[in-house]
């Protein structure tokens, strides 16, 4: 991205005193800690702004703030998507209207919506970008802002482990940490700590894991099982990065039954086959080793499922 680009996104925020911030619907701690990570960052810089964050909220990480009510008139306002590729999943703009539009993105290429669309797949976050922006203009960092973008980073990274990972990363958390003082270790626990409940519910995960001979596992959540353990649809793909280093696997697959959107909700993770091309085939996507998915009931969760087992098994005989 050319200096030039970041002077554009910095003017337009400049320039307009309503700001809308929106994510994609089912947020994650990036998609929470780039919109309030940046919506702190513009109220330190332009104090007189009106800066909302718009979407449903979720109680599980109610701590990287709280959601606001999109403004009734809309119009002169700057919408300002951050870690969504489709317009399809904007949580919260369906029949809006705005004077401009930006677009702050890490996923793969989907589709164009905006008026100026930032996208870079090489990058390991929203949160990333958020960070990267702030550094190259005028906007200012608060050790409150750090704290969310510190956080949607780690989340999505899984604390620097995935290959997404770059020496900018590290320098721009770097920068991050040494201008705000920031005392990082304090936010572990907020991320990382679950209840007897969530652990209960990951035993179950892993003791009803199915694994294919070509090493793809899955695990099939009705509303029975959900009910039972008192979670809801999101639990299970807020757990999958936890299976990460299970031997017997390459690619695996957490499919919950969403009885409030009437669907079934898909998390897919992988340590080597290139899964978003073949959940893109059923309308889901995402990244190359992560990726989502939302289908109507369990015979397409099958079909689902039998694809990503035959990209394991190409996977298999090429890397021999």
């Amino acid at each position: 991205m050319m200096n030039n680009k970041y002077r554009q996104i910095y003017k337009k925020i400049k320039k307009y005193d309503s700001i809308v911030l929106a994510r994609h619907v089912g947020p994650d701690p990036d998609a929470l800690g780039s919109t309030f990570g940046l919506k702190e960052s513009i109220l330190a810089t332009f104090p007189k702004k009106k800066v909302y964050v718009i979407g449903v909220g979720t109680s599980k990480f109610h701590y990287l703030g709280t959601v606001d009510k999109l403004p009734e008139d809309t119009s002169k306002s700057l919408l300002i998507v951050l870690d969504t590729p489709d317009k399809k999943r904007v949580d919260g703009i369906e029949n809006s209207s705005f004077a401009y539009s930006i677009k702050i993105d890490h996923h793969p290429f989907v589709e164009s919506f905006c008026d100026i669309e930032w996208i870079d797949d090489t990058s390991s976050s929203a949160s990333q970008l958020v960070m990267e922006l702030i550094f190259h203009t005028k906007l200012k960092v608060t050790k409150e802002a750090a704290s969310k973008l510190y956080i949607g980073l780690i989340a999505d990274t899984e604390r620097f482990l995935y290959q997404y990972t770059t020496p900018k990363t590290f320098d721009l958390v770097s920068k991050l940490i040494s201008t705000t003082n920031l005392n990082f270790t304090e936010l572990y626990p907020r991320l990382y700590m679950r209840s007897i409940k969530d652990m209960k519910f990951q035993a179950y995960l892993m003791s009803n894991l199915t694994i294919t001979e070509n090493g793809f596992g899955y695990v099939k959540l009705e509303e029975s099982i959900l009910q039972e353990y008192k979670v809801d649809a999101a639990t299970a793909g807020n757990m999958i990065n936890s299976f990460n280093y299970t031997e017997e696997m390459i690619a695996w697959g957490f499919f919950s039954q969403d009885k409030m959107n009437n669907n079934i909700r898909g998390s897919v993770r992988s340590r080597g086959p290139v899964i978003n091309e073949t959940l893109a085939h059923f309308g889901g996507g995402g990244h190359a080793f992560a990726s989502g998915i939302r289908v109507p009931d369990f015979d397409k969760v099958d079909e689902v499922i039998k694809a990503l087992d035959e990209v394991c098994r190409e996977y298999q005989e090429n890397d021999k």
